[in-house]
C-alpha cells in the first residue's frame, strides 16, 4: 500500500464513533478514504453521521493517531495492514453486512482466501466436548480446510490444536490489538498459529480484552469461513450470537450433539432442533460444502475408526486391554478406582497407564484421572 492511502484508511478506521457500517455508508458515497477526507461538512452531515462524528472526519482527527499506529505497526515482525482494495483481504469478508474496514494481519496472509471452518464453544468444555472439538480441528484440518476461531480458552483453543496437531492451517480473529496475546495461556498456540496460519483482527495495537469488544470479533469468526461448528455453549453462550450471525451471512451452522442434563449442551442442541446440521465427525461437515470445495480437500489417509480399534486391540498386551477397556472417553476415572477396578497393584496400573498415554490412546488429567482419546 501507498503510504498515503495507509494513512487515510487507517484515519478512518480510528475516527471515534466511526464504526464498520458507518464507514461503508461513507465509502459507498465518496468511493475512497481519500474521498471521505476531502468532502465538506455539508456533504458529511448528508450522510446522516451523528454531528461530533462528522466534525472529526472533516477536521482529520484521526490523523496524527494514525501515522503512530502504522509506525507501530512496522515495528511488529511479520504484521502488515489489509484494507476492501486488495486482493489478500477475505473476499468472504466482504459479503456480510459490516465487514472491517482495516484489518491487522501477521502470518501468511494468503490462507484469509482458503476455504474454512469456524469451531467455537465454550470456555469452560466437558471432557467429551474438548475430544470433539479437538478431532474435528485435526480431522477437518487434515483434509485441507483452514480452521478458524476466536482463540479463546476452551473449545476455540482445542479446534486449533487440532489442526496444528495435522500441521494443518489456522486463523486466529483476535478481539484485542493484534499485539495482545489473550488468555495468556494461548501463547505458545498463537506462535504455532502463526507458523502454520495467520492471525488477524481489527481493533488498534495495544487494545486489551473488553467484554464490548468480542461480540464484534464473533462477525467476523462467522462471515470468514465456508461455516461454524458448535461444539458446547450454555443458553446465553457467545457461541449462539457467532452461528446467528453465520446463519444471517449465508454461512453453514453446524451443531455437535450434546448431553441434554449438561447446560454446556444448550447451543448445540438448539441449534441442530432449528436445523443446524448435526455432526458426530468431519465428513459430517465436508459433504455440506460447496462441490468445487469438496473436490478440492485431500482425501482423509486414516483408516476408518472400526479399523483402527481392530489394530489398537491387537497391538496391546493383558494389562493395557483390561485398562484400556476401564477408561471411557466420556468421564474420567481416578486413578484408585482403575486400582480398585483392574486388580492390579499401583506400579503396574501407574506404568501400565504411562505406555498407553505413550500410544497417545489415552490422556492423563488432572487429579491424576484419566480418559480414552476419541479418535
Amino acid at each position: 500500500m501507498e503510504l498515503d492511502s495507509s494513512l487515510s484508511w487507517l484515519a478512518l478506521s480510528l475516527t471515534p464513533g466511526l464504526a464498520s457500517r458507518l464507514s461503508a455508508r461513507l465509502l459507498r458515497r465518496f468511493d475512497s478514504p481519500e474521498g471521505v477526507f476531502r468532502a465538506s461538512l455539508a456533504e458529511l452531515e448528508t450522510c446522516n453521521l451523528p454531528v461530533s462524528v462528522a466534525q472529526a472526519v472533516f477536521k482529520k482527527e484521526a490523523f496524527k493517531r494514525a501515522e503512530k499506529e502504522l509506525a507501530g505497526v512496522r515495528r511488529i515482525a511479520g504484521c502488515r495492514l489489509l484494507n476492501w482494495t486488495e486482493p489478500e483481504y477475505p473476499q468472504n469478508l466482504l459479503q456480510i453486512y459490516d465487514p472491517p474496514v482495516m484489518l491487522y494481519v501477521r502470518g501468511d496472509p494468503q490462507i484469509l482466501n482458503l476455504p474454512g471452518i469456524s469451531i467455537v464453544g465454550t470456555r469452560k468444555p466437558t471432557l467429551y466436548g474438548a475430544q470433539l472439538a479437538e478431532r474435528l480441528g485435526r480431522d477437518l484440518a487434515a483434509r485441507g480446510l483452514v480452521i478458524v476461531s476466536g482463540m479463546a480458552r476452551g473449545i476455540d483453543a482445542i479446534g486449533h490444536q487440532g489442526a496444528m496437531a495435522a500441521n494443518g492451517r489456522a486463523i486466529g480473529v483476535l478481539g484485542t490489538g493484534i499485539d495482545v496475546c489473550y488468555p495468556k495461556e494461548n501463547k505458545k498456540l498463537y506462535e504455532k498459529v502463526l507458523e502454520r496460519g495467520v492471525i488477524i483482527g481489527e481493533l488498534p495495537l495495544g487494545t486489551h480484552p473488553a467484554p464490548e469488544n468480542f461480540p464484534v470479533r464473533n462477525r467476523i469468526v462467522a462471515g470468514l469461513p465456508l461455516g461454524v461448528i458448535v461444539v458446547e455453549g450454555a443458553q446465553y453462550s457467545g457461541s449462539l450470537i457467532t452461528a446467528r450471525l453465520a446463519m444471517e451471512f449465508g454461512r453453514e451452522v453446524f451443531g455437535v450433539p450434546g448431553n441434554v442434563t449438561q447446560p454446556v449442551s444448550f447451543a448445540p442442541n438448539l441449534l441442530i432442533k432449528q436445523g443446524a446440521k448435526l455432526v458426530t465427525g468431519a465428513e459430517d461437515v465436508i459433504e455440506e460444502l460447496p462441490t468445487p470445495v469438496r473436490a478440492a480437500l485431500v482425501q482423509a489417509e486414516q483408516p476408518e475408526a472400526e479399523q483402527r480399534n481392530l489394530l489398537l486391540a491387537a497391538s496391546l498386551n493383558t494389562s493395557e486391554k483390561k485398562l484400556y477397556e476401564l477408561l471411557s472417553a466420556e468421564e474420567p476415572r481416578p486413578i484408585d478406582d482403575l486400582v480398585e477396578r483392574s486388580g492390579l497393584n499401583s506400579s503396574v496400573v501407574l506404568a501400565t497407564l504411562f505406555d498407553l498415554e505413550m500410544k497417545g490412546i489415552i490422556r492423563q488429567l488432572p487429579g491424576k484421572q484419566f480418559s480414552k482419546v476419541l479418535f
